[in-house]
């Protein structure tokens, strides 16, 4: 099959044809027919996410959508033929945090750098062996193969661009607002980096009803996609004093809640301060690999709270259909969020676009 491999970071990633072991008893084979150039990709390309948890070379790719090919023996609830969404959190269904309802944080999947949940790597260029991303979903080529749990079943209905959407960006954004701090009917939100999951979080407030959505962006193109998909306010920070126009908005007290959207310490610590005594900053992006958030100490009188939040607190099997539903009944804007799509033979294309921030999502096509 063909896939984008990754030799170095800061270099285009190369086309090859790879191999690809086939399914074990509890996995499938996915044809991948649609995947998104996702933020976490990009850290590892320019190099932002490093060591030894990055090995290279490395198949990239954890946000996606296609088609069953093959199952394993063990395999239940999925043939070939169905259409899935994969998640590059697949879980155990055993440990405590499976059994506890946070499958998201599963200890029992948990994979070492490189390699799939069971240890080992299945890509392979002749005799050199290719890491793995998205504990193994590496969808960044023509085919996926993925543990069960991570290959949910959707409707035949539903396109496969969104689909893929809702692998990642969606699932971490609108899960962020509805399950991680569960925005009340009436709050105030502010949302810092309107990319993928930035606009997926605006969405999520206006699904809570949230009276105030105040997206803050460095680039006027990224707040208009906030405003077509409910953004009640913009602010361009490179241009204005994000904080005082945020307590201008909420008449001097800030924000209920705030969602650090691109994972960066500053904007994290930006996050902080916007929110009013009381309130909750969400770390929902990745920072760079060795980072840390700066908290001042009235933190106690304050009572603020500092949220982190992985995967959208989803529970995948749950939550790909209910956003499914969300999408056919009008209620996600998914469309509009896809500005570009792309073959994959583009791929570096896609990401060139994301690094100037000229994309709400794009979204490549391996098997176009």
């Amino acid at each position: 099959m063909r896939a984008a491999v990754l030799y170095e970071p800061h270099t285009p990633m190369s086309i090859e044809d790879v191999s690809l072991d086939g399914p074990r008893d509890d996995e499938v084979l996915v044809q991948v027919q649609a995947t998104g150039a996702c933020h976490s990709d990009y850290h590892v390309i320019d190099g932002s996410w490093n060591g030894p948890g990055f090995p290279m070379p490395m198949i990239l790719g954890h946000e996606a959508a296609g088609v069953v090919e093959k199952v394993g023996a063990d395999v239940r609830g999925l043939e070939p033929g169905d259409p899935v969404v994969l998640s590059f959190s697949p879980n155990c269904g055993r440990c405590r945090m499976c059994v506890t309802g946070q499958p998201q944080l599963c200890s029992g999947m948990r994979s070492r750098a490189g390699t799939f949940p069971d240890g080992t790597r299945r890509h392979r260029k002749g005799d050199m062996e290719i890491n793995a991303f998205g504990k193994g979903m590496s969808s960044f080529a023509e085919y996926s193969v993925v543990h069960q749990s991570a290959a949910i079943k959707i409707t035949p209905d539903m396109p496969m661009q969104g689909a893929a959407l809702i692998g990642c960006a969606v699932m971490t954004g609108v899960g962020a607002v509805l399950n991680t701090v569960r925005v009340e009917p009436g709050a105030t939100v502010a949302v810092f980096a309107t990319g993928g999951v930035g606009l997926s979080v605006v969405q999520g407030a206006v699904l809570a009803n949230a009276s105030k959505i105040i997206a803050i962006d460095l680039l006027d193109n990224k707040l208009d996609y906030a405003s077509t998909v409910g953004a009640t306010h913009t602010i361009n920070s490179s241009k204005q004093d994000a904080l005082k126009m945020i307590r201008e908005i909420t008449d001097g007290e800030g924000v209920d809640y705030a969602f650090d959207a691109i994972g960066d310490p500053r904007v994290s610590r930006m996050c902080y301060d916007a929110v009013r005594r009381g309130g909750t900053a969400v770390i929902v992006g990745m920072a760079a690999t060795g980072s840390e958030i700066s908290i001042p100490s009235t933190i106690a009188g304050e009572e603020k709270i500092v949220k982190g939040c992985f995967y959208g607190s989803s529970r995948p099997a749950v939550d790909v259909p209910r956003l499914v539903d969300f999408y056919l009944r009008g209620m996600l804007q998914l469309d509009r969020m896809i500005t570009q799509t792309y073959t994959l033979n583009r791929i570096n294309d896609a990401f060139d676009a994301l690094g100037r921030g000229e994309n709400a999502r794009g979204i490549i096509m391996p098997t176009s």
